[in-house]
């Protein structure tokens, strides 16, 4: 016994365990050897902070969609790549509007869930992998945060690059971001300012998720505003052409490529 959770794909196990409890098909993560048990997404922080929050908003039809999602997916055109892809919400709607989406992830069991809901092409890897498989893409889908995967100035430049490589000229980038700034509570503000005494941005995370038995190995992930993002763009092939902040702290940034 270790203390440790067994480094696993936790993104998957719990996506499977929510489907199976929304559907009731598969096995399903019991309570008292009964009920259905909700399935929590635990996310750890570095400093010691954990939250959860249930996990079936991964599944969740256009209706239970916040109006950024609405706004983003309308603003979809030509053949396009859902990075993050999870358990295929926004590419199942996409599909039903006739878009040619492809969905990305690096989990396994996120996209066999996908693929059990109807998502047709999958792709399970990084972006900076599918490079080498020569597809080309108009738009770019980092949505349910996933601006986050940006990760920290370290990390932006190679996955915009990424990016770049798959685009298809005139391509863009519609990404969803949080604000992390107008809190007051000071485990947060703490932790901004812990960040930039090491060199980092405020609201660069390090993290790793948990679910029952398993957890993943840290990473990181970026919480940051839109001019840091305007700052982590500069001189990359791409321009920050649009910022839609009506549902603040939360922002749709539109980015295109430039040339």
């Amino acid at each position: 016994m270790t203390g440790q959770p067994q480094i696993g794909d936790v993104f998957g196990e719990m996506l499977r365990d929510a489907f199976a409890v929304a559907t009731g098909v598969g096995p399903r993560p019991l309570a008292g050897g009964r009920l259905p048990r909700p399935v929590i997404e635990i996310i750890e922080r570095d400093d010691g902070l954990v939250n959860g929050a249930p996990a079936a908003h991964y599944l969740d039809g256009p209706a239970d969609w916040q109006p950024y999602d609405h706004r983003a997916v309308d603003r979809v055109r030509g053949a396009t790549l859902d990075v993050g892809v999870g358990a295929g919400r926004i590419a199942l709607l996409l599909q039903d509007r006739g878009v040619p989406v492809t969905g990305l992830d690096t989990s396994a069991g996120a996209l066999a869930v996908c693929h059990r809901r109807g998502v047709r092409d999958l792709v399970h890897g990084t972006v900076d992998g599918h490079v080498a498989d020569g597809r080309r893409y108009d738009t770019f889908l980092l949505l349910g945060n996933n601006l986050g995967l940006l990760e920290g100035r370290e990390r932006a430049p190679a996955l915009l690059a990424a990016l770049a490589a798959l685009a298809r000229p005139g391509a863009q980038i519609i990404a969803h971001g949080t604000d992390p700034y107008g809190t007051r509570d000071p485990v947060h503000t703490g932790y901004h300012e812990r960040n930039r005494r090491q060199g980092r941005l405020g609201g660069q995370l390090r993290l790793r998720l948990r679910y029952r038995d398993l957890g993943t190995e840290w990473f990181d992930y970026l919480v940051c505003s839109p001019d840091e993002l305007a700052g982590l763009i500069r001189g990359t092939a791409w321009r920050l052409t649009d910022v839609d902040d009506r549902d603040a702290p939360y922002y749709l940034a539109t980015l295109r490529l430039a040339g």
